[in-house]
């Protein structure tokens, strides 16, 4: 069975020039990638290298609104396969494909249904509101790691990062419940 996976960068705090990346299996709640990136690299730039990270079956994809395009949904179902629901908000001034009538995209789906239900309910009917574990992973990533890098080089940056992602998933697995039947 495939997961879920929610992209994420957290940059508050941190120098102007970073950004680290994560996206993280949501039935776990634990990060699976991540990378610490110059901020001039754009979140769909930073994402092949993120899901070349990731083994196994994915099922969802859920990423905000500067993943919205065709080139984030193109490597999600190349690398997934046409099977994997890519949830991504479109922009509120996003407009249907002119093949919408006739053979409506995903995202052409996604732009009725907002245009219709509104958006609070489009985002409950496609899970897009499971977004929302994730941004608390980020707030557990201020509050533990805390919200600046240490290093002053980035190549040590970057291994903090990842020393921060295991440090935040090893907090997460110990924090987690473990139920047990007794009868």
């Amino acid at each position: 069975m495939g997961e879920m996976i929610v992209a994420h960068d957290i940059s508050h705090g941190l120098n102007a020039s970073q950004q680290v990346r994560t996206d993280g299996l949501q039935r776990r709640g634990t990060i699976v990638c991540s990378d610490l990136t110059a901020d001039d690299v754009g979140d769909p730039t930073a994402l092949p290298g993120l899901l070349d990270q990731i083994g196994g079956p994915v099922e969802k994809f859920i990423a905000d609104g500067a993943y919205d395009g065709t080139p984030t949904r193109d490597l999600s179902a190349t690398r997934f396969g046409e099977i994997v629901e890519v949830i991504i908000p479109p922009p509120k001034t996003a407009v249907a494909s002119p093949q919408s009538v006739l053979v409506p995209s995903v995202r052409d789906r996604h732009i009725a249904e907002i245009q219709t239900k509104g958006r609070m309910a489009w985002q409950k009917s496609t899970g897009y509101n499971k977004r929302s574990r994730a941004e608390t992973q980020m707030g557990r990533w201020k509050a533990v790691i805390g919200p600046k890098l240490k290093a002053r080089h980035f190549d040590n940056q970057k291994t903090e990062a990842k020393i921060g992602v295991r440090v935040l998933n090893r907090v997460t697995e110990l924090g987690r419940p473990k139920f047990e039947r007794v009868a």
